[in-house]
């Protein structure tokens, strides 16, 4: 089928002509609602009018940025990279949601409906506690970074895999205008916060920190360690007390491993800062020990796997010893723990200065407690960048989240 957009009038067509669709909702008449609220893309939830428990998620790329409109275009096959991400990350986890249909060039996805489920930040914001969201998102990482990278793949299967998602080369260059450099600079896509202006023209001016950010920046555009998901936040997650699934990885590409881990680490960090100002001190333990646990499970979990595999890429048979090897999976874990922290500094930065805050912080209503979450956001987001080379073990990552209130 050549590409057409749906509408929320054409989408019952659409799915009709499908026949394994067609089979899941017995051809009954579908009730079509559009519930997308995200930047990018069309989303719209299919019921069947007959039995309402039968419903599914379309997901489809149009040709333009959604929250702009036409007249900012960007090119529909990011949906190429969601649906070649999810259907690989389904073959190595549990956690992401079943997928019953995709075609690459109507830029659609179809897939299963978490209706039992929440958006993790939303969760987060009115304090529930997740007991498995630690270990199911260690888990998730350390699967899919561990397996798509040099250390468990051969040389022609990485290779491949990075073939697979080099040309998702327009949301990359997002990520590199609005997350490494616009937020540190004087830019007209940069949030209007005149309260934070002070701010912003230290950071503008701060020179030790930006050659932090270039290096950072230049590992994030250069290095091709392994399948990321590239945009993992909370607002990526759907979760219930028993289940964790990660959506919405448009953004996939072969990156620094340290990128998703940072990402994911950061939206913590700002739930853990926005509970602070309103003095919620139970919830925030709760974020510590998420995070604490997160890397804990990701750093065991990822070194099993590693020890588990006798060949690859990077580590022929007979090429090391058990003691070598140790050393060196200790040096790589610690080397990625710092990278993480860095891109993490990178990442809650960008969210108080750019064109995407978190609501988090940004939905606070109170306007003083609002900019005092902004000024500590600030402030542990340069901790995290300015010292993410000294870390040496995860209890680092709570030094430097908390030492600037000892300040």
């Amino acid at each position: 089928m050549a590409y057409a957009i749906l509408t929320a009038s054409s989408v019952e067509r659409y799915l009709l002509s499908l026949q394994d669709i067609a089979l899941f909702f017995d051809g009954a008449p579908l009730h079509i609602e559009e519930i997308g609220d995200g930047n990018l893309n069309f989303v719209f939830l299919a019921t069947s009018t007959r039995d309402r428990t039968k419903r599914l998620i379309v997901k489809q790329a149009v040709p333009y940025l959604r929250c702009a409109g036409e007249s900012y275009p960007l090119s529909k096959e990011r949906m190429t990279y969601e649906i070649r991400s999810l259907h690989h990350f389904a073959t190595l986890c549990e956690h992401i949601p079943k997928i019953y249909y995709s075609d690459e060039t109507m830029s659609v996805l179809i897939m299963e409906y978490l209706g039992n489920h929440c958006i993790m930040r939303k969760g987060m914001i009115d304090e529930v506690i997740y007991p498995h969201a630690s270990m199911h998102l260690g888990h998730l990482l350390a699967h899919t970074l561990f397996k798509t990278s040099a250390l468990c793949l051969s040389s022609g299967e990485h290779r491949h895999l990075v073939s697979q998602f080099i040309g998702n080369r327009e949301l990359c260059k997002l990520t590199e205008d609005f997350v490494f450099t616009a937020p540190f600079m004087n830019h007209h896509t940069n949030a209007d916060l005149p309260e934070l202006a002070d701010l912003a023209g230290e950071i503008a001016g701060d020179m030790t920190l930006k050659m932090h950010i270039l290096t950072l920046k230049n590992l994030f555009m250069n290095r091709n360690d392994a399948l990321l998901h590239g945009d993992l936040h909370t607002g990526s997650i759907m979760l219930n007390q028993d289940e964790t699934y990660v959506i919405d990885s448009e953004f996939a590409f072969m990156g620094p491993m340290g990128f998703d881990i940072g990402t994911l680490l950061a939206n913590f960090i700002m739930s853990w800062v926005a509970h602070g100002v309103h003095r919620h001190h139970a919830y925030q333990e709760w974020i510590l020990e998420t995070i604490e646990q997160f890397w804990q499970h990701f750093e065991s979990t990822f070194c099993a796997l590693w020890n588990a595999t006798p060949h690859s890429a990077l580590v022929s048979s007979g090429f090391t010893t058990p003691r070598l090897l140790q050393r060196y999976q200790n040096t790589y874990m610690r080397q990625l723990l710092q990278e993480s922290i860095g891109f993490a500094g990178c990442e809650v930065l960008r969210r108080q200065f750019g064109i995407a805050g978190v609501e988090d912080i940004r939905g606070i209503a109170d306007s003083t407690l609002r900019e005092q979450a902004n000024r500590e956001a600030v402030a542990i987001g340069r901790n995290l960048i300015g010292n993410h080379l000294h870390v040496n073990s995860g209890d680092d990552i709570l030094r430097l989240i908390k030492e600037h209130y000892a300040r």
